[in-house]
């Protein structure tokens, strides 16, 4: 392991601070989204002035070595300046038309002839937004009204999905949407067969993560995924991937590529655009022809497909192409977590020590729990405290991570070794202060 160089202990975060307040006046809780918010962690929230490439920068002058990845898409790390190139000309020409323009089929053709279960596409501009219309889709094209989904996931913020969240994700949600929404628990097959069964004719679609990113980084058990394809073939049910934080980001292709499963419809995200506002849902013709104008499932938007992001995406995807960035990508993940495994086992030598290395890729979490997280059940038992003083320890440091004992970190394909090599450093310290 090369010498650890870096000293990036961050100063005081007033402006940060007094920002902070200021949007709280403004805006409920100080956030325009509420996974920015510190309330698990605690403290105010860290204002940013700009990101480059692996860091980001705040408006009081810290550098951070980024772990968040805005929640994911900057797979190629932050304002890759080819991206920005593409959106910047795109811009140029006008940043919407609200009509047809030849980079939709650009970016189309790459994920058809890119992603074997995708056959026809439609562009949207959120995650949110794909599964939303990719359940409704389901729902129309089946003639049932009912969704599977799994306990601890997550996906978007539409009443389908929050309805039946545990605890209830939200207030506002009709009866209707909750009691059309059913919850298993991932990783357990016997569960998702009997709600099948007992629900017989009425599930329009299993919707899952098929790398659950919401309760640790929760891979699927071994052949999980693909007797989950059986079930859903047999009761005539449609399987859908929610591949926002997946695609792209753990290989090219995703997790239906790693696991060598092929779903029905793929809900896609922002990371399809290096960050910019973008999602898109896909899959079989029969079903995607059902959208209107030639079927009867309605689905529109005046920024869909818009060219700036169609710019951004085509960039994006032809650069993340390039079997190097993967290899990288595995390489310094494998790198950092081969070096938190050596500190943890040095704690352990004084201690039991209760944390769990969970990953999947490029994708990671770091969980304070005295055992695997293999469900919603599993994250339970995941202390948040703990996780708190570990987050604001790595803050003083130099380093970001998600705000949130649950949600998954990322590397980029522009982190450095001396990068990684130093978080390694300050985790180690970190894990001693928190257990002591």
């Amino acid at each position: 392991m090369a010498a650890v160089k870096l000293d990036l202990k961050a100063k005081a975060t007033v402006r940060s601070q007094e920002c902070s307040r200021r949007l709280e006046e403004l805006t409920p809780g100080g956030v325009n989204s509420s996974f920015r918010s510190f309330i698990e962690v605690g403290g105010h929230t860290i204002f940013f002035s700009h990101a480059q490439g692996s860091k980001v920068f705040d408006i009081d002058g810290n550098t951070y070595i980024d772990y968040l990845g805005a929640w994911g898409p900057a797979i190629l790390g932050h304002a890759h300046p080819e991206v920005v190139k593409a959106c910047q000309e795109a811009l140029g020409r006008g940043p919407v038309f609200g009509a047809p323009h030849e980079l939709e089929i650009e970016f189309a053709e790459l994920l058809v002839h890119n992603i074997p279960s995708i056959e026809q596409v439609r562009f949207v501009n959120s995650g949110t937004e794909a599964v939303m219309s990719a359940i409704r889709l389901a729902r129309g094209a089946t003639g049932r009204e009912k969704i599977i989904i799994f306990a601890g996931s997550y996906h978007g913020h539409s009443d389908s999905v929050l309805a039946s969240r545990i605890p209830p994700a939200s207030t506002g949600i009709t009866a209707g949407s909750a009691a059309d929404t059913l919850l298993v628990e991932y990783n357990d097959l016997d569960a998702l067969e009997q709600c099948l069964i007992s629900h017989k004719n009425q599930i329009a679609a299993v919707l899952i993560e098929p790398v659950a990113g919401s309760m640790g980084v929760v891979p699927p058990e071994p052949g999980y995924l693909k007797v989950i394809r059986e079930l859903c073939t047999a009761h005539n049910t449609l399987l859908i991937f929610d591949e926002v934080l997946t695609g792209f980001r753990i290989t090219f292709a995703g997790a239906q590529a790693l696991y060598d499963v092929r779903p029905d419809l793929t809900c896609y995200g922002k990371a399809l655009a290096g960050g910019m506002p973008v999602g898109a849902y896909g899959g079989r013709k029969d079903l995607m022809s059902q959208l209107l104008p030639y079927g009867k499932v309605y689905q529109a938007g005046t920024f869909s497909g818009n060219p700036v992001t169609m710019a951004g995406g085509i960039t994006t995807i032809k650069l993340l192409s390039n079997p190097d960035v993967f290899s990288k990508l595995e390489t310094l993940s494998a790198r950092f977590f081969s070096g938190l495994e050596n500190k943890i086992q040095e704690l352990n030598g004084r201690q039991n020590f209760p944390v769990q290395l969970q990953r999947v890729g490029s994708m990671f979490a770091i969980i304070f729990a005295p055992h695997p997280v293999k469900n919603y059940t599993d994250s339970l038992a995941i202390n948040s405290k703990q996780y708190a003083k570990f987050f604001h320890y790595l803050l003083e440091h130099g380093i970001y991570m998600p705000p949130s004992s649950v949600d998954a970190a990322c590397l980029s394909a522009v982190h450095t070794e001396e990068e990684i090599d130093y978080t390694i450093e300050i985790c180690a310290k970190a894990f001693g202060l928190v257990t002591a």
